[in-house]
């Protein structure tokens, strides 16, 4: 199990998100170490939602603290967003080729997202000061985010197959909100309004319109053809 953790095989699923990330060795090497320690994949899952809970924390405290807490908020935030990411990243590898996948994984698998991404998203526009409708944001950002889900699961649910085009999937979101995080970091420092923070949310709404119209497309053709 061990073994097939750090090998750099490629693993092949169209049902599975393709992300060239699982061949990273260090990532390998930590999917193995969790699994050593005795973690498991749907806990691993959870443990996502824990560091998108704790970003979402550090996102709401920043907008009511003075200029240097902010700025250490907005950092840490950032911080634990990959840290999320490595979770997704690391459940799947364990399950798939750590041959830990149980019959409840796919539950597991995605529900977390879909609390994970309001979570951060929503608490991104919460932290914008300054701006009368960033609340909006990030409420629209996060509906989206679920929005892009539920159209891939309803495709694959119809008997397509899944679809994870982009531009604006789950990878691309987190990226977008880390920047932002580091950018109202700065601009917080200098004691400039949060602008970064309202480009990023609306970077996102704007992506992910486009990506439930390609994925829904995409869904209806393939539908349509059979």
């Amino acid at each position: 199990m061990m073994d097939a953790l750090l090998r750099s095989g490629h693993t092949h699923d169209l049902d599975r998100r393709p992300i060239r990330a699982r061949e990273n060795k260090r990532v390998r090497a930590i999917a193995a170490w969790l699994t050593q320690v005795g973690m498991r994949p749907n806990q691993v899952s959870i443990l996502s939602v824990v560091f998108s809970g704790l970003a979402a924390a550090c996102l709401l405290l920043a907008a009511t603290s003075g200029r240097p807490w902010a700025v250490a908020l907005l950092i840490a935030a950032a911080g634990f967003i990959p840290l999320r990411g490595l979770c997704n990243l690391c459940d799947g590898l364990m399950a798939v080729e750590g041959g830990l996948k149980t019959k409840s994984g796919v539950i597991f698998n995605d529900l977390p997202d879909r609390v994970s991404d309001p979570l951060i998203l929503v608490a991104a526009g919460h932290a914008i000061t300054g701006v009368s409708w960033g609340r909006d944001l990030g409420w629209a950002a996060g509906l989206l985010a679920v929005m892009t889900a539920y159209v891939r699961v309803l495709g694959g649910s119809a008997g397509a197959s899944q679809q994870f085009c982009g531009p604006m999937d789950k990878s691309p979101r987190m990226i977008v909100i880390m920047a932002a995080c580091l950018l109202t970091a700065v601009e917080a420092a200098v004691g400039r309004d949060p602008r970064a923070m309202v480009l990023a949310l609306t970077l996102i709404i704007i992506g992910c319109v486009v990506t439930i119209v390609r994925r829904t497309s995409r869904i209806v053709r393939e539908l349509e053809s059979k």
